[in-house]
């Protein structure tokens, strides 16, 4: 018996434990440490429809408890991924999560359009990009633009549609009932926080873009906080991330509520963290008597 089995929208997780978007590339270069195989899921990097650089100057940045990044969504492009990177994910037997960013609406249908003819099993629809349309802002900050967006999104989708939601959203319970009602079919959160560091002999900002995406274990206990909430306000399986180091932080957020969660930031300090995690929850699981996830979750 697999006592770390999790289904979401269908899909069998070997366990909870997925490497986040962002923070593992494809897989590749971390199969190299450890057999991946053992996670539950990878979701991709972050994927937009034209192929991107990424931003300039620095874009990794080390603070108290976390780190601090501006990559840029650096990436090969949809189409590339598709006929490069997938096959190879496929043979890690994880389940695939095709994290999808865009400008626009019309750019995220299209890469829908796309991904919709591919062997992805899920598809993560970004909704933290700046949407130039609405003038830079991020689609996951409004209700009513993520709805619009979603609710698209969704009508042309032929794979689960997850929504990774933006911390910086004017009100994240709101945000994840209207992404519900929209039609997504589960939620993931949260992505980074906005913020800011200083070069104080330089006298200027430490990223180009000035702004940049806070992470690690630093924003865990808000991060909980919030997939609690969300939790207890939609009926859509949720996936919890932030801050993620341990065994405890783990089960903290099953218990909270999520159906999954997303390992990140934790993967660049130790690089077998997922390997670690995955077999601690295990024996975990097995000296505590937890027959499967669905016994302590939401139990908060």
């Amino acid at each position: 018996m697999n006592r770390l089995q999790t289904t979401i929208n269908g899909v069998v997780f070997k366990n909870p434990i997925i490497a986040a978007s962002g923070t593992f590339g494809f897989g590749a270069e971390y199969n190299e440490l450890y057999d991946v195989s053992i996670l539950g899921g990878i979701s991709s990097k972050g994927l937009t429809l034209q192929p991107r650089e990424g931003n300039s100057g620095i874009r990794v940045w080390e603070t108290a408890s976390g780190m601090m990044n501006s990559v840029g969504l650096q990436n090969p492009g949809v189409k590339k991924f598709i006929s490069d990177e997938l096959p190879r994910m496929k043979e890690f037997g994880n389940v695939v999560l095709a994290n999808l960013g865009g400008a626009t609406v019309e750019d995220y249908l299209e890469g829908i359009t796309l991904l919709n003819d591919s062997d992805v099993d899920f598809i993560e629809l970004n909704i933290s990009c700046p949407n130039v349309k609405a003038g830079g802002m991020a689609l996951g900050i409004k209700n009513e633009i993520a709805y619009e967006a979603v609710k698209e999104c969704k009508s042309i989708c032929k794979k689960p549609l997850m929504v990774k939601l933006s911390p910086n959203a004017e009100n994240i319970i709101e945000m994840a009932q209207a992404c519900e009602k929209a039609g997504a079919d589960s939620l993931s959160l949260v992505n980074t926080f906005k913020g800011l560091a200083i070069d104080i002999k330089k006298r200027k900002p430490v990223f180009d873009n000035i702004y940049a995406g806070v992470s690690g274990a630093a924003i865990k206990p808000i991060a909980l906080r919030m997939v609690h909430e969300v939790c207890k306000n939609v009926s859509i399986p949720v996936i919890g991330m932030g801050g993620i180091y341990t065994v405890e932080d783990v089960v903290e957020f099953i218990m909270a509520g999520a159906s999954a969660v997303q390992i990140g930031t934790v993967n660049f300090s130790n690089p077998l963290a997922g390997k670690e995690l995955v077999k601690g929850l295990w024996s975990y699981f097995e000296r505590e008597g937890i027959l499967g996830v669905e016994e302590i979750r939401g139990m908060i």
